[in-house]
């Protein structure tokens, strides 16, 4: 369980085939890892990954195919992402509850400054629409945000610099597909309110 609040930005610096899988070699930036060891569980991007290694200068991770087939961003050497280690009990629930389980993948089709501030505008899966809501929250990127506008299938995030300053999501433009997790609190609702009524929604 992680909180969408990004500790840093890592790089991957190196990918190896696996059967039905690949190996990353994740540079993990100012992440403090000193506290990690194996089989601990890190967000990459927003997609909980377990920790196969350790070394001075990276960690290693799996990313089986069904996960690369749903998500972006984590077969490309050199790409920027954000990490976050799992949460612990006593820490301060900064974001909301985030599971690292991708539920799709968005576009993005805004992205620009407006004051000090900049527009994100990203236009969802139609499979999410029913789990999200203005004001409520989304995972994007592994990034705990709140959406402002909804209109048809356009989500309209406001990103405060000191968010851009911490997350890879300074990297946008326009056209870039990105990791979205729904509110997994809207999810059991939708769910539970599916079995009420006797209509199940796909």
């Amino acid at each position: 369980m992680f909180t969408g609040i990004i500790e840093a930005v890592g790089e991957i610096k190196q990918i190896s085939q696996k059967p039905n899988a690949l190996g990353l070699h994740i540079a993990p930036g100012k992440l403090d890892m000193s506290d990690v060891k194996i089989g601990d569980s890190i967000a990459v991007n927003g997609v909980c990954l377990t920790v196969t290694s350790l070394a001075s200068t990276f960690f290693t991770v799996d990313v089986s195919d069904e996960t690369l087939s749903c998500t972006h961003g984590l077969n490309i050497v050199g790409n920027y992402v954000n990490l976050e280690k799992a949460m612990r009990l006593t820490d301060r629930l900064g974001g909301h509850l985030v599971s690292g389980h991708v539920d799709g993948v968005g576009t993005v089709t805004t992205f620009e400054q407006a004051g000090e501030n900049y527009l994100l505008a990203i236009k969802s899966p139609v499979s999410l629409l029913k789990y999200i809501a203005a004001k409520g929250s989304i995972t994007v990127n592994g990034v705990s945000l709140t959406i402002n506008r909804i209109e048809d299938d356009i989500l309209e995030i406001n990103l405060i610099p000191h968010t851009l300053a911490e997350t890879n999501l300074k990297h946008l433009k326009r056209g870039e597909r990105l990791n979205l997790e729904s509110d997994m609190l809207a999810r059991y609702v939708a769910r539970l309110m599916e079995l009420s009524s006797g209509v199940i929604v796909k």
